[in-house]
């Protein structure tokens, strides 16, 4: 990949950022034009993808669904031990990256990759998923607490789910978690939103309120062509409780939800993502 080529991607990233009536619109106009070396790019700014995958492991004969999937690269971390799953969910809003991910998919021989142009939020496999992944994808889900509160739903009991993207420190984050400094929280907050890009400070917290937590490491990237700049990322592995499969994402357990009159318990829809 060249610096002409990083050229035309940067000036899309500056002079056209996703514009629509939704946030799958906003998504097919932001990526279209750059679907085709969005892999080559992004690969020396988005890090942590390969020791999320290492960390995972691959479980035998399992469902993987990985939310947010873009272009597919993701699945080339599992290596030759993609034959060993029973199915590989990519799911996206964008078309125009899924076109990659399925060139991708033919080119490899994955006979058992398929994918999905669905919302996070919303999206179901046929059967509970042992593993769950959002790849520098819950930082763009306008809804990000519903895609979680899906991505717990269609997992399996002590299926893990893992995140790696990036973030901001509370202000007074809790013990153990790094602060990051006002300046910081700032500039990377505008940075990322110009974009549509919305790095939070409630992201951990939230995964590790609602999952056991395996692993949590907070790590700092090189930006390309900003060379005294590293963005703050995370890398999250949790395990949902085994308790939970008898528990809806409301919190109730499935016989009380039954035995409430319709709209006893007034909830939010979630929105598109």
């Amino acid at each position: 990949m060249g610096v002409l080529t990083d050229i035309k991607i940067l000036y899309r990233m500056v002079f056209h950022p996703g514009r629509g009536a939704d946030h799958a619109e906003r998504l097919e106009s932001f990526y279209a034009a750059q679907a085709d070396n969005y892999d080559a790019f992004r690969k020396r700014l988005l890090k942590g993808r390969e020791e999320l995958w290492r960390a995972l492991g691959i479980p035998p004969d399992g469902v993987w669904v990985d939310l947010g999937a873009g272009t597919g690269a993701n699945a080339e971390h599992f290596g030759r031990g993609i034959q060993n799953l029973k199915k590989v969910h990519l799911v996206d809003l964008s078309p125009s990256l899924l076109e990659v991910a399925q060139r991708r998919i033919a080119d490899r021989g994955w006979k058992n990759v398929v994918t999905h142009v669905a919302d996070a939020t919303r999206f179901r496999p046929e059967e509970p998923a042992d593993v769950v992944t959002f790849s520098y994808s819950l930082t763009m889900i306008p809804d990000w607490f519903a895609a979680l509160e899906n991505a717990r739903a269609i997992l399996k009991p002590g299926g893990k789910i893992g995140v790696v993207d990036f973030y901001v420190s509370r202000k007074f984050p809790a013990e153990g978690l790094r602060r990051h400094g006002a300046c910081s929280r700032l500039f990377w907050t505008f940075w990322f939103n110009y974009d549509n890009v919305f790095p939070s400070p409630d992201h951990m917290p939230y995964l590790q309120r609602h999952f056991e937590t395996v692993l949590l490491e907070e790590h700092r990237a090189k930006v390309p062509y900003l060379p005294l700049a590293k963005a703050p990322y995370y890398i999250f592995v949790g395990r949902k409780p085994s308790e939970e499969s008898a528990v809806e994402p409301s919190g109730k357990p499935a016989a009380e939800q039954a035995a409430e009159p319709a709209g006893g318990a007034a909830v939010g829809t979630p929105g598109s993502a």
